[in-house]
């Protein structure tokens, strides 16, 4: 993903309900769909270590509830 657009994922459910990704400069940036506002920045290295800890199930703790 190397463009400036920012994407969500198709697992979200309503437009508003969402965390959206893009990459821009090297840089992966996060935000809630409904706040414009960036929440996170991070390299693009540290993302994938966290996409592969996300995908590997190591924080499915946190939303045990939902």
């Amino acid at each position: 993903m190397t463009s400036s657009v920012w994407q969500k994922s198709s697992f979200s459910e309503a437009a508003s309900n969402c965390v959206e990704v893009r990459a821009r400069e090297g840089v992966i940036g996060l935000r809630k769909f409904d706040e414009g506002d960036v929440i996170v920045r991070t390299m693009r290295l540290k993302f994938a270590n966290f996409l592969q800890g996300a995908k590997a199930g190591e924080f499915d703790h946190l939303i045990a509830d939902a």
